[in-house]
């Protein structure tokens, strides 16, 4: 099984597609129509590249994990994806789409975010190419991610609180898309992550192949040529974990996806259709939209990306979950052991790490782990939790 193109319907085998109200059909083939172009343009490529590096921080170091190597009796390698310029993986798929928003002619983005780092590297972005940016983000999310909040109103983007559904992040790009609906003719959509319409699972991949690639490049340097034994990152819709696996998808490496447990669509959920595409999302006996729960504003999403269903039900990836207070002391052991504080999103894939490790990872693997964002943004939601638990 490989990452490559979906189908000219944008399906990965059962999943994907494009499910679409017809106003945005339109607005989607122009998009895909777009990127294509921009894909095969050695141009456009050469600027995206360029920014990566010089604005970015790319590449994004891949760290030997001493000290929490020694604890777990595996080998673990930290792909540090934090260090980007904005905090998260985030910026290397929204410099991509800003790009091809110029490219198109338009002048707005609109956005969804959970935990804040998507919003404020759309933000970012915006500042940098001189857009006008709208951040649709839950009332829950907004309060306890108001730091990420702060940074978007100083970078110039209106953040628009949603009181609709659960507040969190699946009714946020609810009332992104509504806005892509009503100003398509100067609006891009900003979609953060692997879901949606066709073509952004695919483009939105391609645009977080970046951290695959360098990985693999990077592993294989210090492994003499070799691959890691298991890839680990953690899933909500799962950008950072497409992009990762897309490096190794071609190898003997194990593929893990680490859910939440109360958002683990894959494993809980069925097939159905949210925000445009076909994928597996945690439903009610009516077929209703259940609402996940997370710690991690992230991911807070009741389905996953397409080609995760995808590479699921191939028996390619696979998608265990862990429980909050898992994270939670995930979160602290690696701050303790190697003085790198994750954001809550990765410390899921560290959580299946630590209990795993000597059992489902044998002991002395090699184990590369996507560390996709930095912790300053839940530092104060950790010592809440820590202290009522106390």
């Amino acid at each position: 099984m490989s990452m490559t193109e979906p189908s000219s319907g944008g399906r990965f085998g059962d999943f994907g597609g494009r499910f679409l109200p017809e106003a945005l059909v339109p607005a989607c083939l122009e998009l895909e129509e777009a990127f294509r172009a921009a894909w095969a343009d050695d141009a456009f490529r050469a600027e995206l590249d360029g920014l990566l590096v010089s604005y970015a921080g790319r590449p994004s170091p891949l760290t030997e994990a001493a000290r929490l190597s020694e604890r777990l009796g595996v080998r673990v390698l930290l792909k540090r994806d934090e260090l980007n310029h904005t905090g998260s993986h985030k910026i290397n798929n929204v410099l991509g789409q800003a790009l091809l928003c110029r490219r198109m002619g338009k002048r707005r983005l609109v956005a969804e975010t959970g935990a804040g780092q998507h919003g404020v590297a759309t933000a970012t972005a915006a500042a940098l190419f001189g857009f006008d940016c709208v951040i649709y983000m839950g009332e829950v999310d907004v309060e306890r991610q108001s730091h990420n909040v702060f940074r978007m109103n100083l970078l110039g983007a209106e953040v628009h609180p949603v009181s609709s559904g659960a507040r969190t992040l699946k009714d946020a790009v609810n009332e992104a898309m509504r806005d892509w609906v009503a100003s398509v003719t100067t609006t891009h959509f900003c979609l953060g992550s692997v879901m949606g319409p066709h073509p952004y699972p695919w483009m939105v991949r391609e645009l977080q192949r970046v951290i695959g690639e360098e990985a693999r490049r990077q592993c294989a340097e210090l492994l003499d040529g070799g691959v890691p034994d298991v890839v680990v990152a953690c899933v909500g819709g799962g950008s950072n974990a497409a992009g990762i696996f897309a490096g190794f998808v071609d190898t003997s490496a194990r593929l893990v996806g680490v859910q939440p447990e109360g958002g683990a669509a894959i494993g809980r959920g069925l097939p159905g259709v949210v925000h445009g595409s076909k994928s597996m999302l945690l439903q009610d006996e009516h077929g209703q939209v259940s609402e996940a729960h997370s710690i991690s504003a992230g991911l807070d999403y009741p389905g996953v990306g397409p080609e995760h269903a995808h590479l699921a039900s191939g028996g390619r990836a696979e998608y265990p979950s862990v429980v909050d207070a898992e994270v939670l002391d995930a979160f602290q052991l690696l701050s303790r052991t190697e003085g790198i504080i994750p954001a809550l999103e990765p410390a899921h894939a560290l959580a299946w790490v630590v209990r795993e490790a000597g059992r489902a990872i044998p002991s002395g693997s090699t184990v590369v782990v996507n560390l996709c964002g930095r912790g300053d943004k839940d530092v104060a939601q950790v010592m809440a939790h820590l202290g009522h638990e106390r």
